[in-house]
């Protein structure tokens, strides 16, 4: 017995000694009231320590695993098993087996069936990805992070590591509405609910506004954010998809549709559209905030990339061209921008929405993390955001630059769209479909994401695809386009 002990390099050493006994303990292997070898004589079997084992032993009695009797010893102490209360025969909570996927409802099934994370491409290692709209992680100031951790830590660290309030942390709340202020926004008659990402805030919307009765109808831009679609579907909404033009949705047919149909929310994404990376001008921004307060129809904005303007003056966010109006829900989220890895977001909306919305995030999650909304504060109050954000933008305006330059040269036949943000969107003739596209770059190392999942319905934007280029070295974004031009002619040829 203990020959099969091994030590890992990441862990405490006394843990797993503490750990590898407890298993040996609920395998049966050590048996109640069966006395433990000495210290002296376990540090030897396990090569440790002593002073390791010793405090081993004191952890195991701790968690009611073993007892010392004083001048004898440690002992295994009696473990409860339940199973062997069981009445023998197979048919006891031992041997219980139940068929899960015939519980499912239809909510768990659609999640399933709409997770393209599960149904995307396994990339081998040297794969050329243009699937990813993250940051880069080399761009990331750890010291600057690491600051504000210990600073804030410093100041409140007993309260961080407590539970927090529903709407969120009162100093990043603060902070964000100056923020959004500074946007534009007159945020008198409105308030803020801090959320777990901008996934989340949309769920929690969604969930709010979703009618009582009856499957509710939502509008949107086609193509769009598959994640919003995703949700939408999950909360029983049916879609109707507005195309767009080089400055933002046809405003012309928007108002068709609103003419004849009746919708209980619109979703939109008016900087940085995603996929197809449009911003949309001020004017149209006015003429659809016109067109949806005259029908009656609340916005939901994605206030996706809005920082990564490479170009050009500043153009407000939606919310801000209603002035007092409350017709516009905002949610933001700094996730494409900073750190993903804090899962911080935020919604904006009128006092009454976020009082709702504050009691559904109490009843779920009860509050996003605390010293995640810490550390982004103090980052933010250190006044690291605009030094960050400049020296970012300046690495993805380059990357973009690059893109552009290498689709230009090795994609003629393809129609670009992106004026920012961390991708390009494309659409080539007819005659290419970009599934049957991606499966022959992907037999040359390059993946890429089909655009069809980010359209409406089936079959629409099969000849389109989104080449995400911010986690892409600058050698392989050349080399990736080159090799996805090559296949392209081939498609164009056949």
């Amino acid at each position: 017995m203990f020959h099969d002990f091994k030590l890992v390099d990441d862990r405490p050493v006394v843990i797993q000694v503490k750990e590898y006994l407890k298993r040996l303990m609920i395998k049966g292997a050590l048996q109640a009231d069966q006395k433990l070898p000495s210290t002296r004589e376990m540090s030897g079997l396990l090569k440790v320590s002593r002073n390791t084992v010793i405090a081993a032993y004191e952890g195991l009695a701790d968690d009611g695993f073993a007892y010392a009797i004083p001048g004898k010893g440690s002992y295994v102490a009696a473990i409860v098993d339940q199973s062997a209360t069981d009445s023998g025969g197979t048919e006891g909570p031992a041997s219980w087996q139940v068929d899960w996927k015939a519980k499912m409802n239809e909510y768990a099934v659609a999640a399933v069936e709409l997770d393209m994370m599960k149904q995307g491409i396994r990339a081998q290692k040297g794969t050329i990805s243009f699937t990813s709209i993250a940051p880069d992680e080399h761009l990331f100031d750890l010291g600057d992070v690491k600051r504000a951790f210990m600073d804030r830590m410093a100041i409140e660290g007993q309260v961080l590591l407590n539970y927090g309030y529903a709407k969120g942390y009162k100093p990043l709340m603060e902070y964000l509405m100056r923020y959004m202020e500074n946007k534009g926004v007159d945020i008198s008659g409105k308030d803020m609910l801090i959320t777990s990402g901008f996934t989340e805030g949309f769920d929690m919307v969604l969930s709010a506004l979703r009618p009582s009765g009856r499957r509710g109808a939502a509008i949107c831009e086609n193509p769009t954010h598959h994640t919003a679609i995703k949700n939408l579907k999950l909360h029983g909404f049916e879609i109707t998809g507005i195309p767009l033009e080089r400055d933002g949705i046809d405003v012309e047919r928007l108002e068709a549709v609103l003419k004849a149909n009746r919708f209980d929310l619109a979703y939109l994404i008016p900087s940085y559209h995603n996929p197809t990376g449009i911003v949309m001008s001020p004017a149209k921004r006015s003429a659809v905030m016109n067109v949806m307060s005259r029908y009656q129809v609340p916005v939901i904005e994605d206030g996706f990339n809005e920082e990564l303007r490479y170009s050009g003056a500043h153009v407000s966010p939606l919310i801000a061209t209603v002035g007092k109006g409350n017709g516009v829900i905002y949610i933001g989220s700094f996730s494409k921008v900073l750190f993903p890895g804090l899962r911080v977001g935020w919604v904006l909306g009128d006092r009454a929405l976020i009082d709702t919305l504050e009691s559904i995030k109490r009843a779920r999650t009860i509050h996003t993390s605390t010293i995640d909304q810490a550390i982004l504060y103090q980052y933010l109050l250190n006044g690291n955001f605009d030094k960050y954000v400049k020296k970012a933008r300046t690495e993805y305006k380059r990357k973009y630059e690059l893109t552009k330059a290498c689709c230009e040269a090795h994609l003629p036949e393809a129609q670009l769209s992106g004026d920012g943000g961390l991708h390009l969107f494309l659409a080539f003739p007819p005659g290419v479909n970009t599934r049957q596209l991606l499966a022959a770059c992907t037999e040359q190392g390059v993946i890429f994401t089909p655009g069809d999942k980010f359209f409406i319905a089936e079959g629409e934007g099969v000849h389109t695809l989104r080449l995400g280029f911010s986690r892409v070295t600058d050698e392989n974004i050349e080399r990736g386009i080159r090799i996805i031009g090559e296949q392209t002619r081939k498609f164009l040829q056949g």
